[in-house]
């Protein structure tokens, strides 16, 4: 395992990605890369939301189901225009 994280400097690539992460620049990588947390995050809240609201009328994999369809339709949009505000701003 230290051999594959001692490794991972020695790509270019890798290593422009790892710093821009580490400074909080946003480049095309890092804004996906960010989108990428985000939709998953947002999944992740609207399953569990889906349960909790409509869990026991639709049954539970279901409302699971249709909350991490829907969530990111609202996290996704709003997450790439607030990186593109920070690129820019």
């Amino acid at each position: 395992m230290t051999e594959i994280l001692g490794n991972l400097g020695v790509n270019p690539a890798i290593d422009n990605f790892l710093s821009s992460l580490m400074l909080g620049e946003i480049t095309l990588l890092t804004g996906l890369f960010w989108l990428m947390i985000a939709g998953i995050i947002s999944m992740i809240s609207g399953a569990i939301g889906g349960i909790i609201l409509a869990g026991k009328d639709l049954g539970y994999q279901l409302a699971a189901m249709l909350g991490s369809l829907f969530g990111p339709a609202g996290v996704l949009p709003v997450a790439a225009i607030g990186l593109v505000v920070l690129k820019f701003v």
